[in-house]
């Protein structure tokens, strides 16, 4: 969980009997938010509590045209009878008509609730939303509510002149089943500290987090009991990593591969695996980028950064599974010793590659990540994460992650996960005449197809090294960094992924 959040579940008996604590500027506004229903329907335990006000808010709801429609809100400041600084509505009507009802984000609501606060510290929550909501819902509110609070100022010195938008939130949540939504909670709380720790170490400047550095911040998982191990150059050199250390060869800063492993199966079940792109700081190497957004460069390891908060969050919820997390971590940087366009390289897998485009770098790192762990740990499957291609965002934007695959079910599998946490992915093409594009004169392949279909002949080159394990490779360069803020995510870095595969391992492969 954010520091900046605390999270405590209680019933509505607890919050009618203290209500706000004295306000006073010292301890910050209040705020009581409600959830409405259709034509402002409230639930009987929130109508009870909030019926002293209950006038002035028909008044305002009238006056607003406020209907509890999904995503609007209504703000009463200072309602009298109540004790509280704000009285805040969400309007909580499921979305869709009645033959096709579609059911309520409530992670998303827990964002909006945490959007309107406007400052106010101490925030009670009545929980009580249109239709059945179980303590699993009450959960999912507070993840939302969590991961909107997350905020990244760890470098600004000055303070802003309201003060209180920096202060710490304290949330209590009254529910029916106050010990039931505790529990719910928990596994929850260990995935929004994965998402923390992935948005974290996207938004670190590349002079902090460097490959050593990430490697360091990798391993502070063995006190979840991950076992980390860290290979550094020579011990690559010994496993015949020619294209991952040829992309660091430029750079002061040596190259790391960074494996995880958590073993949470009763049994010595075969794991699943999840690989990273790593590359701390792109700046193109000798096919150097524009200098225009250059800085945004920093990001190209969200790939890595998502594995090390996914693995962070199966450990911490101990997931009944045996799972490895494996990173690849360099800067691609053009010293005089840099790799050179027309340089051949040999990968792990024995396969050669001649570099057309220094800038092309990434799936130099994942081809030789990827061949050691199909080789040594023999998973159920891979998936690997990459802010692979400018080209994934002219096809689809920063709403999906491109998905390619050699296996439908796994395909599947991460469609659902997406649909049911948001975190969507849209499935594209792989086929030989994609491949042939690949292929060089001089070597088994090179490392780019050329302009047309980008994203495409970088997944072709992957596949190349994966066997014949199945394998899904998700491009993530327009929703691992920069992408547009939503309910549960106003941060540059947004932790894309660690939700969507977590939920993976959830649904699929526990137990």
């Amino acid at each position: 969980m954010p520091d900046s959040l605390t999270v405590e579940f209680v019933s509505f008996a607890d919050i009618a009997a203290s209500g706000p604590a004295a306000s006073d500027a010292e301890e910050g506004a209040s705020a009581l938010i409600v959830l409405a229903g259709e034509t402002m329907a409230f639930g009987a335990q929130t109508q009870r509590l909030v019926a002293p006000a209950m006038a002035a808010l028909e008044r305002a709801a009238r006056a607003a045209k406020f209907k509890g429609k999904a995503g609007s809100s209504l703000d009463l400041l200072a309602p009298n009878g109540l004790g509280w600084d704000r009285l805040i509505v969400l309007g909580a009507a499921p979305k869709g008509d009645e033959s096709a009802p579609q059911p309520t984000d409530f992670v998303g609501l827990g964002g909006q609730a945490m959007g309107k606060l406007g400052g106010a510290t101490r925030v009670a929550i009545l929980f009580e939303p249109p239709g059945a909501a179980d303590s699993a819902a009450a959960a999912d509110f507070a993840l939302g509510a969590a991961l909107r609070a997350y905020k990244f100022d760890l470098y600004r010195t000055k303070k802003k002149d309201d003060s209180d938008k920096d202060a710490p939130v304290a949330v209590t949540i009254a529910v029916a089943d106050p010990a039931a939504a505790r529990a719910a909670h928990a596994p929850r709380a260990a995935l929004a500290d994965g998402v923390v720790l992935a948005r974290n170490l996207v938004n670190e400047p590349p002079n902090v987090v460097y490959p050593e550095e990430f490697a360091n911040r990798a391993k502070e998982l063995e006190k979840l009991g991950v076992s980390v191990e860290i290979l550094d150059r020579q011990a690559m050199t010994a496993l015949g990593m020619g294209a991952l250390l040829g992309v660091g060869q430029g750079s002061a800063r040596e190259s790391r591969v960074v494996i995880m492993r958590w073993n949470g199966a009763a049994g010595p079940d075969q794991p699943v695996a999840f690989v990273g792109k790593g590359v701390c700081f792109d700046s193109g190497g000798i096919s150097i980028k524009p200098a225009a957004s250059m800085e945004d460069m920093k990001g190209d390891m969200a790939g890595a950064a998502c594995v090390v908060g996914l693995m962070h969050a199966l450990a911490a919820r101990k997931a009944r599974v045996n799972a490895i997390g494996a990173i690849g971590l360099v800067e691609n940087m053009p010293d005089g010793g840099a790799q050179r366009p027309g340089d051949i390289v040999r990968s792990m897998s024995g396969q050669t590659i001649e570099i057309i485009n220094t800038d092309a770098e990434g799936r130099l790192v994942l081809a030789d990540v990827l061949w050691y762990v199909q080789d040594k740990y023999k998973p159920q499957f891979m998936v690997d994460l990459a802010t692979l291609t400018g080209a994934i965002m002219v096809a689809l934007g920063q709403e999906y992650a491109g998905l390619f695959s050699n296996n439908d079910e796994l395909s599947e599998r991460l469609r659902k996960s997406g649909e049911a946490t948001g975190e969507k992915v849209w499935r594209m093409p792989l086929a030989p005449a994609y491949d042939k594009m690949i292929d060089s004169k001089f070597a088994d392949m090179k490392n780019t197809g050329g302009r047309y279909g980008g994203s495409i002949t970088a997944a072709q080159f992957l596949q190349r090294y994966v066997e014949k394990t199945p394998w899904a490779h998700l491009d993530i360069a327009g929703t691992g960094m920069g992408s547009p803020s939503s309910d549960i995510n106003q941060s540059w870095g947004s932790g894309w992924g660690v939700r969507l595969l977590d939920r993976l391992v959830k649904d699929f492969y526990e137990g």
